[in-house]
C-alpha cells in the first residue's frame, strides 16, 4: 500500500491511499480522525490543514514502519516541508546571537532611527538568530521597538509586517513606527468586516494590524494574503492566544502559523494562568513541535528574551493592604452564599471544562458580594424579594466607601489616582460618585478611537493627562490593563477588588510604574481587601502565580512578596481568570465555612 502526501493551496495537507480496501489503511484512518481534525470528503482521502500535518508527520512515519506502506510525498509537499525544516525549532536554537556592531550598521542601512537601549541591544541580538522568537519583557521595555528592529534588520522592501494585538494597542504601533523609522508609512488598520478588509489588502500594504476578534473572522483573506507574499507575523500581548486548541482565538491563528516568514510573539506576561498558557504560543511559533515530548516552559527558554524591571531601575513601588470588614448583617449574607454555593459545587469534577465554568460562574458572585454587595441586588430580588435586596443596597459597599475617600484625600493634595475594579457597574458607579473631582471612567463598552473624538478610551486617557480637573480615573483592567501609559500623571493605585488572573493585575499595577519615572517618584499601590472572604484566595492564587511565572522567566522582580506590603484596618470602611487550582483553593474556602 503507498500513501501519498499533497500540499495543497492554501493550507492543507492530503493524504491518500493507494488502495481503500487494505485493512492498514482503515487503522491509519481511524487512528489519524481520533486523535486530529480533519475533513474526510471521501473514504480513501484525509484532508487537514498542514499545522495538523505537521504535527502528525512523525507518527506518520512511525506507523508506515509498523504496518510497512510506503510513503511518497509529491514535489508540493517536499518543497513545504523544505522550507518548514530551513525554519525549524531544532535548527533555530543552534544558531549563535548576532553581532552587536552588525545590528547597529545594518539598521542604519535600514533607516531605523531610535537609538536601543543596552537591553534592547542585547534581546535583539539574539532574537534575530531565530525565524521564530519571543520578546517578554516588561512593560516599558521597548518590546515594540524590539519588534520593529527585528523586521527592519530583516527585511526587504517586499517584505510585509503583519501585526495581531489588542485594539487599544493600535495607536501605539503607528507612535513606534514614526519613532524608529524615517519612513513615510503607517499600519493599514483591518478593520470594517470582511468586504472592506479585502479591498485594502488588495492595494497590498507594507503595515497592517487586526484586532484578534477580527482575524478569527477573516481567516480564509489571511491565508491568502500571507500565501501570496512575503509577511511577517507578530502576535502583540500573545497570551491572547492562551486556552489551547478549539478556542476562537487560537485555532485560526494556528491554522496558518506555517506561512508566515518570520514570527514574533510578544507578552510581558505570558503565562498569566499556567505552565500550559504557552503552549499554543509556541505552536504558533515552531508548529512542528511535539508538546507531549517536552513541555512548552522548557522548549521556551532558548528563544526568548526579557528585560526585567530591575534592569529599568525603577523606583520601588510602595505597597498597602486596606483591611475592611463586611458588616454583621453582610457577614451573614455572606456565610450563606457560600454555604449555598458550596452546596451547589458538591461533588463536581474539576477537571471538566464545563464543570469550571459552572464553578467560575458561582465564585463571581463572592467575588461581586465582597466588592459591592448592591452588585447582587437584582439577583436576590428576582430570587428572594425585593425587601432584601433593598437591604443589600442600604447596607452599601465598605470598599466602594474606602475608594471613594482615598481619591477624595488624594485630590485634595493635587495627587490624581486611577481606581480598579473588575465588574462594570461598579466602574460607572464609582465614577459617578467622584463626578464632582472629574472622574471619568474606561471599560469594555468605552470604544477605541482617536483621542480627538469623545468618550472614546482614547480620549479620556488624554483627558485624565491633560485637564487638572479630572482627578479621577475608574477602569476595569479587562479593559485598560494593557496599551496605556499614566505614570507621568498618577502615582496612586487603588484595587477595590482583583480577579483571579494574574496578567491583569500586573500589567494593571505597570500602568503607572514603567519606565519614564523620575527617581524621587512614589508609587503607591493599595489594595482593598475583606478579611476571611475570597479576597484571601484571590490573593494567595495570585502570589502563586506569579511565583511561576518569575520562576520560568527567571524574573525575581516579578515576585508579589507579601513582606513588602504595609497592613492598615479601616472598620469604617467576567472571565475571571479562573483555573483548576484556582477551585481547588475557593471549594476550601467554601468548605472551611460550613465546618466553622
Amino acid at each position: 500500500m503507498k500513501i501519498i502526501i499533497d500540499f495543497k493551496y492554501p493550507a492543507s495537507s492530503l493524504i491518500k491511499t493507494s488502495n481503500r480496501n487494505s485493512a492498514h489503511w482503515e487503522t491509519i484512518y481511524r487512528i489519524i480522525k481520533d486523535v486530529f481534525p480533519v475533513n474526510d470528503e471521501r473514504q480513501d482521502t484525509l484532508l487537514m490543514s498542514w499545522h495538523v500535518f505537521l504535527n502528525l508527520k512523525n507518527d506518520l512515519a512511525n506507523l508506515a514502519k509498523i504496518y510497512n506502506f510506503e510513503i511518497i510525498l509529491t514535489d508540493e509537499a517536499k518543497r513545504q516541508l523544505q522550507l518548514n525544516s530551513k525554519s525549524s525549532y531544532s535548527t533555530a536554537i543552534k544558531q549563535a546571537p548576532t553581532d552587536e556592531a552588525t545590528i547597529i550598521k545594518r539598521l542604519k542601512d535600514k533607516g531605523f532611527k531610535r537609538s536601543l537601549t543596552p537591553q534592547q541591544l542585547r534581546n535583539i541580538s539574539k532574537l534575530t538568530s531565530f525565524p521564530a522568537a519571543a520578546t517578554f519583557s516588561v512593560p516599558g521595555a521597548g518590546k515594540t521597538t524590539e519588534a520593529l528592529a527585528y523586521y527592519f534588520f530583516y527585511a526587504n522592501d517586499d517584505d510585509k509586517l503583519l501585526v495581531v494585538a489588542p485594539k487599544n494597542a493600535f495607536p501605539a504601533w503607528d507612535e513606534q513606527l514614526t519613532e524608529c523609522s524615517d519612513i513615510d508609512d503607517k499600519f493599514q488598520r483591518l478593520t470594517g468586516g470582511y468586504d472592506n478588509i479585502r479591498n485594502i489588502l488588495k492595494y497590498n500594504p507594507r503595515f497592517t494590524i487586526i484586532a484578534y476578534k477580527q482575524f478569527s473572522l477573516i481567516t480564509d483573506l489571511m491565508i491568502e494574503y500571507l500565501s501570496s507574499s512575503s509577511v511577517f507575523m507578530f502576535l502583540d500581548e500573545s497570551h491572547r492566544i492562551k486556552g489551547g486548541v478549539g478556542k476562537k482565538t487560537v485555532d485560526p491563528i494556528l491554522k496558518l502559523s506555517f506561512l508566515p516568514t518570520k514570527k514574533l510573539i510578544m507578552s510581558g506576561t505570558p503565562m498569566p494562568q499556567s505552565d500550559t498558557d504557552l503552549d499554543s504560543q509556541i505552536r504558533f511559533l515552531y508548529p512542528e513541535l511535539d508538546l507531549r515530548n517536552k513541555p512548552a516552559v522548557d522548549l521556551i527558554q532558548p528563544i526568548y528574551v526579557r528585560t526585567t524591571k530591575s534592569e529599568l531601575n525603577l523606583p520601588p513601588t510602595y505597597k498597602k493592604f486596606i483591611y475592611v470588614s463586611l458588616t454583621a448583617s453582610q457577614r451573614e449574607f455572606y456565610s450563606l452564599l457560600k454555604s449555598e454555593t458550596a452546596r451547589q459545587l458538591k461533588g463536581i469534577s474539576r477537571f471538566s471544562r464545563a464543570n469550571l465554568r459552572k464553578i467560575g460562574k458561582s465564585i463571581i458572585k463572592l467575588m461581586q458580594f465582597v466588592s459591592n454587595p448592591a452588585l447582587l441586588a437584582q439577583d436576590v430580588a428576582n430570587a428572594f424579594s425585593n425587601e432584601l435586596s433593598q437591604i443589600l443596597i442600604d447596607g452599601g459597599s465598605i470598599k466602594v466607601d474606602y475608594a471613594c475617600r482615598r481619591a477624595r484625600q488624594l485630590a485634595q493634595n493635587g495627587e490624581k489616582s486611577i481606581i480598579w475594579t473588575s465588574f462594570v457597574k461598579n466602574v460607572e458607579l464609582i465614577a459617578m460618585r467622584l463626578e464632582d473631582i472629574g472622574a471619568d471612567y474606561i471599560h469594555g463598552g468605552v470604544d477605541a478611537g482617536d483621542d480627538t473624538e469623545a468618550d472614546t478610551r482614547e480620549f479620556k486617557i488624554k483627558k485624565f493627562h491633560d485637564d487638572e480637573n479630572a482627578m479621577v480615573l475608574v477602569a476595569n483592567p479587562a479593559a485598560a490593563s494593557e496599551g496605556i501609559s499614566l505614570h507621568k500623571v498618577c502615582h496612586t493605585a487603588i484595587y477595590v477588588d482583583r480577579s483571579f488572573n494574574a496578567a491583569h493585575f500586573l500589567q494593571s499595577v505597570d500602568r503607572i510604574h514603567r519606565i519614564g519615572l523620575l527617581p524621587d517618584t512614589k508609587t503607591n499601590i493599595e489594595i482593598i481587601e475583606c478579611k476571611n472572604t475570597i479576597d484571601e484566595v484571590i490573593n494567595e492564587r495570585l502570589i502563586n502565580k506569579v511565583a511561576r511565572m518569575a520562576e520560568i522567566l527567571n524574573d525575581n522582580s516579578l515576585k508579589i512578596n507579601a513582606d513588602e506590603y504595609a497592613y492598615e484596618d479601616d472598620d469604617e470602611l467576567s472571565a475571571m481568570g479562573i483555573e483548576e487550582k484556582d477551585a481547588d483553593a475557593i471549594i476550601t474556602h467554601l468548605s472551611g465555612d460550613i465546618n466553622d
